[in-house]
């Protein structure tokens, strides 16, 4: 990493969570910025949380969008679409204890690879509720093949139980993106340092051509 990449934190990042209803997705939120476990929720639209926390000695000012349950598919798309537009990392959440919001992760990456357009979009998967072992219809076996094919981090977890791992989860999608970040500069920096040597060297030449004139 360059000297001037190095010196260019990122400040601040959009977060979207996506996922089915009733898989934790407003619960993981909250948990994350009060520490506080709500099991009730009931709202219809998307909500933005507005949070500054401290990631590996560093402070980042966080906006995480809790989507309301969107079809990847028909009108309601367009929304999501426009919700992964906004985001610079994903975490895209299923229950263990419901099949079909497992089976929904993989139309939601393919929906965010579609939508970016481009390779390493910062993504974890947050399997929830694993301390309802009696309703379990997911097998972490299945979720660690998941995520293996679609290259996401990934994480089995209850909201209602565990803080802290819950603070993994979402504090990893936050290294990837400042990851991605200073990926971004470092190409950025050669791009601009290629386009200064053209233009030295179309200098060079022109002058050439004059004293040769």
């Amino acid at each position: 990493m360059t000297e001037s990449s190095q010196t260019r934190r990122l400040s601040r990042a959009k977060l979207v969570v996506l996922g089915q209803d009733n898989c934790g997705k407003t619960a993981l939120c909250v948990r994350f910025i009060t520490k506080r476990f709500i099991g009730e929720y009931d709202h219809k639209k998307a909500v933005t949380y507005r949070c500054r926390k401290v990631v590996d000695k560093e402070a980042i000012d966080l906006e995480i969008l809790d989507t309301a349950n969107k079809k990847c598919v028909g009108p309601a798309a367009s929304s999501l679409e426009s919700s992964i537009k906004w985001g610079d990392g994903f975490l895209i959440m299923y229950s263990v204890t419901d099949r079909s919001s497992f089976e929904s992760v993989s139309r939601l990456k393919r929906l965010i690879d579609h939508v970016k357009q481009t390779l390493g979009i910062p993504t974890v998967i947050v399997a929830n509720k694993c301390d309802m072992e009696n309703g379990r219809v997911v097998r972490m076996e299945e979720g660690q093949s998941l995520v293996n094919d679609l290259r996401c981090g990934f994480y089995e977890l209850s909201v209602a139980e565990s803080f802290p791992a819950v603070e993994g989860a979402v504090c990893e999608l936050i290294r990837e993106v400042r990851l991605e970040f200073c990926k971004h500069l470092i190409a950025m920096e050669k791009r601009s340092r290629l386009l200064q040597m053209r233009h030295a060297l179309k200098s060079r030449l022109t002058r050439s051509k004059t004293v040769q004139w």
